[in-house]
This record gives C-alpha cells, sequence and structure tokens, in this order.
C-alpha cells in the first residue's frame, strides 16, 4: 500500500544487502520528452518498477521511495530535501539534471552579457600536479619524523594524533546528530512476498496522478528491514 512518510535515520541503521532499480523522466522509453522538457508521471514510474519486478523468483521484501509532484519548484524542493537524507546516486543525479534543465532554460531567457571580470579563482588540480604535491607532502612527513625522533618528539607526536582522533570523532558524532535530525517527505511502498503479488499490490492506488515531474527507486532484497525503520508515519491512515 502506498502512503504518504517522512523519511528519517534511525538512532541505529545496519548494513542493507539489495537490487536497486532507479526510475526518472530520463530514464529511456520511461519518460515523456517534449520541446518544453522531460516529463514522467507516478502512474508510468509505479508501472516500470512493477514489471521490473516480475521477473523476481520466490519470497522477497520491496521498499521504493518516490518523490513527485506537479510544479518543479515544488519537485526541485521536495527533491532537495530528500537527497539532503538520502543522498542515494538516483536521487543526487536527477536532482542536478532537473536544476541545471531550468537554469538553461533561464539563460535561454536572457540576453548574453560580456564579462568585464576574470573568472572566480579555484584550485588548480590535474593529476601530475597533485602527484607532486602528495610526494613533497610525504617527504615533509619524513624530515619532521625524523628530527622528533627523541622520547618527547615521540610523546608530541602521540598527544596530536590522540587529539586529531578526538576532533575527528566529535565531527563525526556531530554529523550524525545533523543527519538524524533532518528529515523529508516521499510516498512509500513496502511489500512482502511473491514479486508477483507485490508488483499487482503496487500499482494500485497509485498516488498523485496529475503530478508530471517523478523520480523514485526501488529495492528489492531478502531484508530490507534498516529501509523500513527509515520510514516514520505520525499520521499514517489508508488511501481510499
Amino acid at each position: 500500500m502506498w502512503r504518504d512518510a517522512i523519511i528519517r535515520f534511525p538512532s541505529e541503521i545496519s548494513a542493507i544487502n539489495c537490487a536497486i532499480v532507479p526510475v526518472n523522466p530520463w530514464v529511456y522509453g520511461v519518460g515523456q520528452k517534449t520541446a518544453t522538457g522531460s516529463y514522467l508521471s507516478p502512474a508510468n514510474a509505479v508501472v516500470y518498477l512493477a514489471d521490473r519486478l516480475q521477473i523476481v523468483v520466490g519470497e522477497t521484501e520491496v521498499t521504493v521511495f518516490m518523490v513527485c509532484s506537479t510544479t518543479h519548484d515544488d519537485f526541485m524542493q521536495r527533491l532537495n530535501a530528500m537527497t539532503a537524507v538520502f543522498p542515494a546516486p538516483a536521487f543526487t543525479q536527477v536532482a542536478r539534471v532537473a536544476q541545471s534543465v531550468a537554469e538553461l532554460d533561464t539563460v535561454k531567457m536572457q540576453l548574453p552579457a560580456k564579462s568585464q571580470t576574470l573568472p572566480a579563482t579555484v584550485p588548480l588540480s590535474i593529476s601530475t600536479s597533485r602527484q607532486a604535491l602528495n610526494a613533497q607532502r610525504i617527504a615533509a612527513a619524513q624530515q619532521l619524523a625524523a628530527g622528533s625522533s627523541g622520547i618527547e618528539g615521540i610523546k608530541g607526536q602521540l598527544a596530536g594524533f590522540a587529539a586529531e582522533r578526538g576532533n575527528m570523532l566529535a565531527k563525526i558524532s556531530q554529523g550524525l546528530s545533523e543527519l538524524q535530525a533532518g528529515s523529508a517527505r516521499a510516498w512509500v511502498f513496502t511489500g512482502k512476498g511473491q514479486g508477483s503479488v507485490i508488483a499487482a499490490e503496487m500499482v494500485k492506488n497509485i498516488p498523485q496522478p496529475s503530478a508530471v515531474y517523478t523520480v523514485a527507486m526501488m529495492f528489492v532484497g531478502d531484508s530490507l528491514n534498516a529501509l523500513e525503520g527509515m520510514i516514520h508515519e505520525p499520521n499514517y491512515h489508508a488511501r481510499p
């Protein structure tokens, strides 16, 4: 059954092994390409996923995250929120492409103006320069280690390592807390059983039939408890 849910990282999460099937307006043969852009309805997206599920043999578990909307701005807002919480390539790539298309359309409506300034300063990074810089850093580190091989030098290095480790752990903890504080709304579907049976349920009561912007990810595996742990439904009610 499809339902509107909040996606949020739980306090604990385990590793997930599963097959992933993405669908978006740029998947060949799925979306509709017009002069104004590429579009995909939730119905066409779900039918595509359900068809892929038909080949699954035996008992399995399925979870689908889907973001859709009737307007581009609302779609981007929802998709950006989703990528902040769940930055899977299927979502982040669509976000970049959709944003690039929107920016290109804006540029087309503007007259080109000659730039009177130089481009912004950026680090020059090519493979050979990176190799040379890394070699210099290694040499400098070796010299530093050789120059502080005494007891006091070793104590100083150990103290520095301990402080750096503490800072790193603090940053990791802070990053996890920030990740768990974030959330995004998405349509979700979960099912367990034979692939063909789940596929038949998936195409029932597909949400937002009038939406034209859609991206979804289907996860198929033996155990998707970790993914289901991200789904929060404080106001869950069955769709009519």
